[in-house]
């Protein structure tokens, strides 16, 4: 597990090294011996264990093989100089993933990528849990859309009975993939911030036959309102001139009027009215 720690100031350890340094240089100025060589190699050693930790980033230190913590606080620090230390970004990051084919519920091909922000939470398990975790990421997050897209259809085009699809879940099927991530992620201790579709599309060897399909459906919904209020506007003139006791009609003139009715509100184009000067009477 992560463990936080907090070293030497490096100013001190600098001072402390500059003191090292001189001091056999000030004992062997007299003398002008050679060995003063040998001792200065110690404080140039000693000089490896500074080290610099930037905002929101932050060190692993091990010392041969053994985990001795994380520094995350942002500053000059001196540490043991046989430590070897790992720098690990704690800054949020962006993937934008570039669209992948994958089959939805039903097996259609589609074309979908997400956008995700991630950073990493705890540095151990991104230091020694996986061996990259950047890269951990970015396969994560594909095998995290292949299981969500094949658990909805693209849309109730070619589901009817599906309560949510890919194309209007919105934030029910951003949440799905966000949890699905979270838990996928976390062996390496990143924490997913956001996580959404950014892309979605059918695959372009059915996308135009999608597009014929959806706009065959529109049209068959916009035919069907229309019919709807032409026989409602119908059955209102009817009750209308009925009840006011305008003219009185047999079946067979309503039958006529009916129809004469319906084939004008129906109409794409505006029909051409005829003056009947004459009787309603054959």
């Amino acid at each position: 597990m992560e463990k936080t720690v907090k070293p030497m100031s490096g100013y001190l350890g600098l001072i402390l090294i500059l003191i090292l340094a001189a001091i056999p240089v000030l004992i062997a100025l007299p003398t002008e011996a050679w060995w003063v060589i040998v001792f200065e190699i110690i404080p140039a050693f000693m000089a490896s264990g500074m080290t610099v930790v930037n905002p929101n980033e932050s060190c692993v230190l091990t010392l041969f093989g053994a985990y001795k913590g994380t520094v995350k606080t942002n500053g000059f620090f001196f540490v043991n100089p046989f430590y070897l230390k790992k720098k690990i970004s704690l800054r949020a990051r962006n993937l934008n993933s570039e669209p992948l084919k994958v089959n939805d519920k039903i097996g259609n091909p589609i074309m979908i990528g997400i956008v995700l922000v991630w950073r990493v939470e705890e540095t151990y398990k991104a230091a020694f849990e996986v061996d990259d975790y950047v890269k951990f990421v970015q396969i994560q997050s594909e095998a995290a859309i292949r299981k969500l897209a094949g658990h909805y259809p693209y849309d109730n085009f070619d589901d009817a009975q599906a309560e949510m699809t890919l194309r209007s879940g919105g934030e029910e099927v951003n949440h799905v993939l966000e949890k699905e991530l979270t838990e996928r992620l976390m062996i390496a201790g990143i924490e997913v911030m956001e996580a959404r579709i950014a892309y979605l599309a059918y695959a372009s060897e059915i996308a135009h036959a999608m597009l014929q399909r959806q706009q065959a459906t529109a049209v068959v919904a916009a035919r069907f309102k229309i019919v709807e209020g032409a026989v409602s506007m119908v059955e209102m003139a009817l009750d209308h001139l009925s009840k006011k006791q305008i003219i009185e009609l047999d079946e067979e003139h309503k039958a006529s009027m009916v129809s004469n009715l319906m084939v004008v509100l129906c109409a794409e184009k505006a029909a051409t009215p005829i003056v009947n000067a004459g009787t309603l009477n054959p």
